[in-house]
């Protein structure tokens, strides 16, 4: 049989075999398939035209000039709005499923929607150590361009879809984040349309009180139009040391002195039960022992979580070096390890050889095939959620994530929290040392409620003075997510720039209630 005819064949019959049992049966049952057969495929049409764009328009000089076209329109849409009386609040318009949180917002729906087409790295000023990018420049254009010319980001969370202006409106962190802090502390400049239509830079110096409350107010001030981040020299490898730890208490002293140790330039644990771990402790050279390279970012290398875990065996430790952008990607592929539960096989050595090269699928092209039912289903069954909390309560936290979700493996990731003003800092007057807690994945305890188990989470959280990552599921009501953000210069800032009648409230834009 001719080989086209065969396929067309297969396609019918796949179609009948559809229309038969239901597109949502098909989704929820064998997603596997329909992730396969389109997603991929799509997702890697998305990523090379992406990247061809981002090349042509830095190679070609022309992003500086767009961008002030670009600002002069957000700003007559805004002027626009104002001269219609106002009558809805504003948000941005890119559509819902395009972002990487979990959820769609309502909002979306009855807000004036403002066209931002902003993807565009604009400008690396290696004298000053600053990269000027717009808000829908992501991560994977970012080190791609700045590891190309020998500078990376202090701070780069990890997945390659997460922008700028996520980053900076919401917040970023990653295993260098016990030096430098989250993404918001490695920000120099911010530049923002306001609720008024006028342009404004803010600095820690200029426009102070602004450029301190931008970061998690969710777009809930103005319009990010581009940010200036500092960049730092980047070497060819990173020279990784894995520590497999048992037990609880050793797990938690280990990972603490290790976060505590500036000499490490990298930190992280993956915990894989309530006693067993993985301590990767890093830092970055330009040497490497040839026979202990490891270029885990290959497609057809095993993904680095399940990678992670053979050195639970290995009591000695064990040294690999890494490239770089291999290492700061290295959760991509199988975003940490929720694609383990969408294509169960994936990791096995047939399918990585095969189609890895087109993993992982876009979290966006996932969240827009998702349809309600499957969404119930992921609400009810399933938890992703990163809570941050103060080191010191880093044992009974994760003990509490054991006995109210039981989700494995838990991502460790230590930052450092300055003292400074903004709706995120620490209890007291000194910078403190706090760890993110990533459960991604779903629960194992018999009790599970997804909005009970997670208040009890959020609650436990206000109580030791953290934090709760905002793209995720909050259950917290009003006066409860008040008490863990401080709003005090987020309100005032509100009521100064005309915000509360052109922007919505960061809470009602983050609550599960605004979001489906």
């Amino acid at each position: 049989m001719d080989p086209l005819l065969y396929l067309g064949v297969l396609v019918i019959l796949f179609l009948l075999w559809i229309k038969v049992k239901g597109l949502d049966y098909v989704i929820i049952h064998q997603r596997w398939i329909f992730v396969c057969l389109f997603l991929l495929p799509l997702s890697v049409i998305f990523d090379v035209y992406y990247h061809v764009r981002a090349w042509i328009i830095f190679k070609m000089c022309s992003a500086p000039k767009l961008h002030d076209q670009r600002v002069r329109d957000i700003q007559r849409q805004v002027r626009e709005w104002q001269k219609e009386g106002g009558k809805t609040r504003m948000c941005t318009g890119r559509p819902g499923w395009l972002t990487v949180s979990l959820r769609v917002g309502k909002y979306k729906k009855t807000h004036k929607n403002i066209m931002i087409n902003m993807m565009d790295i604009l400008e690396v000023d290696t004298k000053r150590q600053v990269v000027r990018v717009e808000p829908l420049a992501n991560m994977g254009q970012v080190t791609a361009l700045l590891n190309s010319i020998g500078w990376t980001l202090p701070v780069l969370p990890e997945l390659d879809d997460l922008t700028v202006g996520g980053l900076v409106m919401g917040t970023g962190i990653e295993s260098s984040s016990h030096i430098y802090g989250l993404f918001q502390h490695i920000c120099v400049a911010y530049e923002l349309v306001l609720a008024d239509g006028s342009l404004v830079r803010c600095t820690e110096k200029e426009n102070s009180e602004l450029f301190y409350s931008v970061p998690w107010s969710c777009g809930t001030l103005g319009f990010l139009v581009a940010a200036e981040i500092r960049i730092i020299p980047a070497r060819k490898w990173v020279k990784l040391r894995y520590k497999a730890v048992h037990g609880l208490d050793a797990i938690c002293k280990t990972f603490a002195e290790e976060s505590a140790n500036k000499d490490n330039q990298f930190v992280e644990g993956l915990q894989y039960s309530l006693n067993e771990a993985v301590i990767m402790t890093g830092t970055m050279t330009d040497n490497a022992e040839p026979d202990k390279i490891n270029r885990i970012g290959h497609y057809y290398k095993p993904w680095f979580f399940k990678h992670v875990e053979k050195f639970l065996k290995e009591e000695s430790g064990a040294v690999e070096y890494i490239p770089l952008r291999h290492y700061y990607h290295r959760h991509t592929r199988s975003i940490f390890w929720e694609l383990q539960d969408i294509i169960p096989f994936g990791n096995n050595p047939l399918f990585r050889y095969l189609f890895g090269w087109m993993v992982p699928p876009k979290i966006s092209l996932l969240k827009l095939t998702q349809g309600e039912t499957i969404r119930r289903l992921y609400e009810q069954h399933h938890v992703v959620q990163d809570m941050l909390v103060p080191m010191k309560h880093i044992k009974t936290a994760i003990t509490r994530f054991h006995q109210d979700i039981h989700v494995y493996p838990l991502w460790l990731c230590p930052f450092i929290l300055p003292n400074q003003p903004g709706m995120v800092h620490p209890k007291g007057d000194e910078d403190e040392l706090y760890v993110d807690i990533g459960a991604y994945g779903e629960p194992k305890v018999k009790h599970f409620e997804a909005q009970a188990s997670t208040r009890q989470l959020e609650k436990f959280v206000r109580d030791v003075h953290g934090f709760q990552m905002l793209y995720a599921d909050v259950y917290m009501e009003r006066q409860e997510f008040w008490e863990m953000f401080d709003g005090t210069l987020y309100h005032k800032l509100r009521k100064e720039l005309g915000c509360k009648e052109a922007f919505p409230e960061v809470y009602d834009k983050i609550c599960k209630a605004a979001r489906h």
